[in-house]
């Protein structure tokens, strides 16, 4: 045992007393602390977006706090330059900010949060002010792809930047590019093509291709799949020798192609074909059918057959999961998958769309003695952009096409531009719904040595001598009973299919 004076020389030694001072501080602090409150700010721990490139899929993005923060001072000295809309949602201390509008492509953005106050404080005392947070991300660049009709480019898909004002071939001229789609990225185009010289064999012979078109999201973490991302790097997807290809789809995930397809031997045997990337294509062996579009979660397909629109998964041999006999086409989607506008082709002659959405609620937005093209839907899914025709009366039957928007909430529709003695038209929606891109084509006069033997042609196959290309600036937030103060802008080069990467 030790000795009282023992422990007395022991207690003297240096480090001991080294660690009763230590303990001695350490416990005046935790009783400042528990008395006398934290004193250090709060602060931002994540900012989802940080340094990221968004795009028309980012719907909302995070902030984390190190603290529970008081809702309101957070929500009034939140401030985005240039301004984003949305709208603010809470969970702890975690707040959502949803984009109402989308994301303005094409721009750098600058976050900025300070005044905000901590939630818990003393009574009599207001919470501690947040340590100042400025976070920064950007859009993908405004950049879109058209089909050149010009002598120099006629058939070949061409890249336009609008953010770089880089203009990029992506195709040879080898081939005549009939149609295409964006993969989700943006980093390839999924296309279908024949020879320059088949002008006699046309749809027979078109195959299907992807191409790079050196754009590749920056997006931290995810690695591009490919490691040569220089545009115009072509691969070869499915053949014509056996089946004549005709309309495809990409799926909304960018992993399977649909393809309507002939037996070029039987054509009995006709049917959609699916693609998955790394495997062999095989038919899926349902009922054949109509146009068809394939659903936003890429799983399933909407088809017109028989009196009716039947949802089919994207399966051999598969039931219809769902029957809408009242329907004869879906013109398109909203982004998120909750509605749908679908085309009823009445008894009457005369033709109804409609919104339909997963909630049960089948509304009539418009009954016309015309026809319906093409719609889509806005960013935020309350606006459907319509391209349809209006019935002209006299002797001769006619059609006069316009590109109108339609409130899906009240029905209300505002004609946006009227085009006359327009056969094939193509619109195209901006992801952050700011412009609508649409082609008015000038189709060669009968005679045939007026046409080029290279010609790019219409689905009805006359040559095209040129096409130019238009830009309707939109204001997603401008009343849909107002007239647009935006007139139509022509771009300075001619092509057909505008479409915008996403």
């Amino acid at each position: 045992m030790f000795s009282v004076d023992q422990l007395q020389k022991n207690f003297s030694q240096p480090l001991d007393r080294a660690a009763i001072a230590l303990i001695a501080v350490l416990t005046v602090a935790i009783a400042l602390l528990l008395f006398g409150g934290d004193s250090t700010a709060p602060r931002v721990r994540e900012f989802s977006w940080q340094n990221q490139q968004v795009s028309a899929r980012d719907r909302a993005f995070i902030m984390t706090f190190s603290r529970p923060m008081d809702r309101q001072s957070v929500e009034d000295n939140l401030i985005i330059e240039p301004p984003v809309p949305g709208k603010i949602s809470w969970a702890g201390r975690r707040m959502a900010y949803t984009v109402t509008q989308g994301v303005p492509y094409g721009m750098e953005f600058k976050l900025q949060l300070s005044q905000a106050r901590e939630r818990f404080a003393q009574a009599g005392k207001e919470g501690t002010l947040i340590e100042p947070f400025v976070g920064e991300f950007k859009s993908r660049d405004r950049a879109l792809v058209y089909i050149g009709v010009s002598p120099g480019e006629r058939g070949q898909l061409i890249l336009y930047n609008f953010s770089k004002s880089e203009k990029t071939i992506l195709t040879p001229k080898e081939i005549t590019v009939l149609d295409y789609k964006p993969y989700p990225d943006g980093d390839r185009l999924l296309f279908s093509a024949i020879d320059s010289l088949s002008t006699n064999q046309g749809l027979l012979e078109q195959r299907l291709f992807t191409v790079t078109t050196g754009i590749v999201p920056e997006t931290p973490g995810k690695r591009s799949r490919r490691r040569d991302n220089s545009p115009g790097q072509i691969e070869p997807i499915l053949d014509s020798d056996n089946y004549q290809n005709l309309s495809f789809d990409l799926s909304p995930d960018g992993k399977t192609i649909l393809v309507q397809r002939v037996n070029k031997q039987d054509p009995g045997q006709f049917g959609l074909w699916k693609i998955e990337e790394g495997k062999q294509p095989k038919p899926l062996e349902n009922e054949p059918g109509g146009d068809f579009i394939i659903t936003p979660d890429s799983q399933t397909v909407a088809i017109a057959q028989g009196q009716g629109l039947a949802i089919l998964p994207l399966e051999p041999k598969a039931e219809p999961v769902d029957f809408l006999p009242q329907f004869g086409r879906v013109l398109s989607f909203s982004a998120d998958g909750s509605a749908a506008a679908m085309v009823k082709f009445n008894t009457d002659y005369t033709r109804s769309l409609y919104l339909v959405t997963t909630t049960g609620v089948n509304k009539e937005l418009l009954r016309i003695k015309g026809s319906f093209l093409s719609a889509q839907f806005g960013p935020e899914g309350k606006t459907l952009y319509c391209l349809l025709t209006k019935l002209v009366e006299g002797e001769i039957y006619k059609e006069e096409p316009y590109i109108a928007a339609i409130n899906v909430e009240t029905g209300n529709l505002q004609p946006l531009v009227l085009l006359p003695d327009q056969r094939e038209i193509h619109i195209s929606l901006a992801p952050d719904g700011l412009g609508l891109l649409f082609d008015q084509i000038v189709s060669v006069a009968p005679q045939a040595n007026q046409a080029p033997v290279d010609a790019v042609r219409t689905s009805s196959g006359e040559a095209i001598a040129r096409s130019r290309l238009w830009l309707l600036p939109l204001d997603p937030s401008a009343s849909i009973n107002r007239p647009l103060d935006y007139k139509p802008e022509e771009l300075p080069f001619e092509g057909l299919r505008p479409g915008w990467l996403p």
